[in-house]
């Protein structure tokens, strides 16, 4: 009898973890899913997340953490999710490898090309012969060419290395094993407070490539469409917070999030912004494809 008993407890147990296993997979598959990264221009989303603004999408909103962009657009092609935060260069590349995407909004992620103290690069025309850490057919590798055609330098003469992780590209920083990379918030303020130098910022051009970009395919079904919609407007209600408090408000969910220590978070540039959900512009996308195009004569 205490035989049998301890195999009914037994058998009892794995039937209720199938079915816990099995619920907790209906509500993943539920949800609207996106990939984000460790970077200020996803911390919308990590403020509609913290004061539950996704509450009022059914199914609610997982957000994935990802260290390199490379993961976010692997996970998208996957279907591990619905909708990435990306630069519209790497969206266009998984357009033309066959993924049709809608982009509900550009971003206010922005790129500073960060030059290694040690490497002796105070102007642009100091990078022959060096390299540079990016990521290829990204927005930081459309900007290396902007950066080369510029002051030009001849192209085989600046070394691009890949180097996808952000962590990775900062511990390189670090260790002096890189002449420049390119980083954007947080871990660009992180780099200056270490003395390196910036000697190329976008913001001192007109240029929106920051995107978040979402499965056409996947949004065209009714539920995930609404579901679109309220997470829409759950964004703008982030951004209205986030340019009413200010950034430095939500300074503990950044140190979280972002993985950086709180006296490079105090640092960050008072006067970051965020706008309401748009699309991308006409000028920008003509730029990354005509880029593109130009990359696809080259190979």
């Amino acid at each position: 009898m205490l035989l049998a008993a301890c195999h009914q407890s037994y058998e009892e147990t794995k039937r209720q973890t199938r079915m816990s296993r099995q619920e907790a997979q209906r509500l993943d598959s539920a949800a609207l899913k996106v990939a984000v990264m460790p970077t200020l221009d996803c911390l919308p989303l990590y403020v509609a997340e913290y004061y539950q603004l996704f509450d009022t999408l059914r199914g609610g909103v997982r957000l994935k953490f990802y260290m390199a962009q490379m993961d976010c657009d692997t996970a998208l092609e996957r279907g591990r999710v619905e909708g990435i935060m990306t630069d519209l260069v790497r969206a266009k590349q998984m357009e033309k490898r066959g993924m049709k995407l809608r982009y509900p909004t550009v971003t206010n992620a922005h790129w500073q090309l960060i030059a290694n103290r040690n490497a002796r690069v105070k102007q642009l025309k100091q990078l022959d012969d060096k390299m540079v850490a990016m990521t290829r057919f990204s927005a930081t590798d459309l900007l290396t060419d902007r950066v080369i055609d510029s002051v030009k330098l001849d192209k085989d003469r600046i070394y691009k290395v890949q180097i996808n992780d952000l962590s990775v590209r900062l511990l390189m920083l670090q260790n002096n094993e890189m002449d420049a990379l390119w980083l954007t918030e947080p871990q660009a303020t992180a780099a200056r407070m270490m003395k390196h130098g910036v000697v190329y910022d976008t913001r001192k051009e007109d240029l929106q490539l920051g995107v978040m970009a979402f499965r056409e395919k996947e949004m065209r079904h009714q539920e995930r469409g609404q579901q679109l919609e309220l997470f829409v407007q759950a964004y703008n209600q982030a951004c209205d917070s986030i340019n009413k408090y200010g950034v430095l408000h939500y300074r503990d969910l950044i140190v979280e999030r972002c993985k950086m220590r709180a006296n490079t978070v105090d640092s960050l540039p008072k006067d970051i912004k965020y706008v309401h959900a748009r699309g991308p512009r006409e000028q920008d996308i003509a730029l990354v494809e005509k880029w593109l195009g130009i990359k696809k004569t080259e190979k």
